[in-house]
């Protein structure tokens, strides 16, 4: 049996277990660096004898408190010399043979300690007992021969043992070994968390608008177009000015006057033109063009600054009842802040990044709601209306509506909110008028008339006909009236149902019975007419057989003689009137000037009649007329 007492021995061992120690506490921190007291119980029944042989081959056995306190080692009292267990080790084999088994074995501790006079580094190893063996002793190790048995690797703790020897120098066992760990996959879990990173960050790369990007002064960059939208409507949106001198420091917000911004295309614009995806289109800047709703600016502009308002005057219409018609009057232009300037300033800020701005306001003029060309304007369309009201029948103004009951039914209504005047009628006082449509529209059909010839032929029209027509329904027509005048029409379609005219038809013709000297004269086959005539002479007879009215004339000289002087066995009548010519030199004239008497042939070819007969002949026939002369 060794003596751990000897100091050459002792030191050999203790030199060779620290280093021992010292390796095994490194290796066993590079395989992992969480193992944990559940690992140390799953421990095989294989590993225990290792354990055991551990044990021996370095510190006898030491009663160990069942706390497992640890405390500091006293130091020996000679510093050369270790002190000597209080008990001899154990057989080697026997010790191996007798290790206990355990079901838990808790971890161990390794640690380096080194005397107060400077004396060998010993690597000592206490083992942490589990409760039901905390009262049981190790064999010690068994140095003989110069050799030993090497510890487990290990980490190892040096303890005191609960119980020391007389003469004060600490006992040392080494502890159980730890179960082997379960090895770890930590370099695969980082390498795909890394993957993970560098996808999301290509993903991300791929929707967001380049670092350093801004639009008008507000940084978009590393947000998403929509983001990047909401971002630039806010700082647009808390963009305030501040009007100072005459504006006494009044503050009011882009907000509230009006102010807008295509924020979205904006946003859309700076990704396409710099995504983040690419480098080369980092670090840009892009204008922004802010515009102001001009009602909606002055309105708030008036009211945080009124007393830099003065107000305009309206254009005016009405009617005029001494001229009747519509009048209009100018409108008068007020005063105001510049609008534009208020604009400008807005856009200057937010070019700048710049939440406040402050601005000296510049007075310009505020026009009327209703401008004099407004006025103007309206008042053409109403004398328009004037001019034309009235219940037509295609475009015969069947009943005219005078222009001072005209301009009694309408009513000529301001619009400032929208720049105009509303026209409205007064729809119970055109009733009257609808009520009495029909008394003053409706008539009845005059029927017609046509010269024809025996065959048909219309030669020409003797009456024209005239259709009638008669008032239809007339419900809804005073509303539709009063929507039209509304709309700047006064000219209202009367409905009406027409009557057609009866057209008859007048087959004429004439016959002249030279026997009888007599012309008659036929409608339709019969007779209406019989007229005392007189013919040619025996040297100038009247032609005979069938002849049409070719021509007429209403008076004119007749005989050669009339137009030469020189003509021989000639004649010249003066104004012979109700010329029907129906044969070459031969017609139907008036002869009361110069024939005392009619009913024998006295004429140079002509039929002579009296004045009045010859007119209505001149007036009863048409060209195409027929003639039948026979004896």
């Amino acid at each position: 049996m060794t003596n751990l007492a000897t100091e050459s021995q002792a030191g050999k061992a203790s030199e060779d277990d620290a280093v021992r120690a010292e390796q095994a506490v490194e290796e066993e921190q590079s395989e992992t660096a969480d193992t944990t007291a559940p690992d140390a119980v799953d421990e095989t029944d294989a590993e225990s004898p290792a354990r055991a042989e551990a044990a021996e081959s370095v510190a006898p056995a030491v009663e160990v408190d069942s706390r497992t306190e640890n405390a500091e080692a006293e130091p020996a009292d000679d510093a050369g010399t270790e002190a000597e267990p209080d008990s001899e080790p154990a057989d080697e084999a026997e010790s191996a043979d007798e290790a206990p088994e355990a079901a838990d074995e808790p971890e161990a501790e390794a640690s380096v300690t080194t005397s107060d006079a400077g004396a060998e580094t010993v690597a000592v190893a206490t083992a942490v007992l589990a409760p039901e063996a905390a009262t049981a002793l190790a064999p010690a190790a068994d140095f003989s021969g110069g050799t030993h048995t090497e510890p487990p690797p290990r980490t190892a703790t040096a303890v005191p043992t609960a119980t020391a020897p007389a003469d004060g120098s600490p006992t040392f066992a080494w502890a159980p070994a730890e179960p082997k760990p379960k090895k770890k996959h930590t370099a695969v879990w980082v390498s795909a968390a890394a993957g993970v990173a560098v996808v999301g960050l290509v993903v991300s790369s791929l929707v967001l608008i380049a670092p350093g990007t801004a639009v008008a002064g507000v940084p978009v960059g590393w947000l998403t177009p929509g983001a990047a939208a909401g971002v630039i409507e806010e700082r647009l949106a808390q963009t305030t000015v501040v009007l100072t001198g005459a504006g006494e420091g009044a503050e009011v917000t882009a907000a509230e006057l009006g102010a807008a911004v295509d924020a979205q295309a904006l946003a859309d614009a700076a990704f396409a033109q710099h995504p983040m995806w690419n480098p080369t289109a980092w670090f840009a800047e892009t204008d922004a063009e802010i515009e102001l709703d001009p009602a909606t600016a002055t309105e708030a502009l008036r009211e945080v600054a009124p007393q830099l308002y003065t107000d305009a005057t309206d254009a005016t219409v009405a009617f005029d009842a001494a001229t009747a018609s519509y009048v209009s009057t100018p409108a008068a232009a007020g005063t105001g802040i510049d609008v534009a300037a208020v604009q400008d300033a807005i856009q200057a800020a937010f070019e700048a990044g710049e939440t406040r701005v402050q601005l000296d306001p510049v007075t310009a003029e505020v026009a009327a709601d209703i401008s004099t060309e407004t006025a103007d304007g309206t008042v053409a369309q109403l004398n328009g209306m004037l001019d034309t009201a009235g219940f037509y029948v295609g475009e015969e103004r069947t009943v005219p509506i005078d222009r001072a009951t005209m301009a009694a039914w309408l009513t000529v209504t301001p619009d400032p909110e929208n720049a105009s005047y509303d026209i409205s009628a007064d729809e119970a006082a055109i009733q009257t008028v609808v009520d009495g449509l029909p008394a003053a529209v409706n008539r009845a059909a005059e029927n017609g008339a046509v010269i024809t010839n025996s065959a048909g032929k219309v030669l020409r029209e003797e009456a024209t006909g005239i259709s009638g027509r008669e008032v239809g329904d007339t419900s809804g027509l005073a509303s539709d009236f009063a929507a039209q005048v509304a709309a700047g029409n006064a000219v209202v379609q009367t409905p009406v149902t027409e009557v057609a005219p009866v057209v008859s038809t007048l087959a004429r013709t004439i016959e002249v019975d030279l026997s009888n000297q007599t012309a008659t004269l036929f409608e339709n086959g019969s007779p209406i007419r019989t007229y005392t005539i007189s013919s040619g002479l025996s040297g100038t007879p009247t032609p005979t057989g069938h002849f049409t009215v070719n021509a007429y004339t209403r008076v004119q000289d007749m005989g050669a003689l009339c137009y030469n002087p020189a003509a021989v066995n000639s004649y010249c009548t003066k104004d012979v009137p109700w010329i029907t010519w129906f044969a070459p030199d031969i017609a139907f004239h008036g002869a009361s000037a110069f024939r005392s008497r009619l009913g024998v042939p006295q004429s140079h070819g002509c039929v002579n009649m009296w004045n009045d007969d010859a007119k209505f002949v001149y007036d009863w026939t048409a060209r195409g007329t027929e003639v039948w002369v026979h004896a």
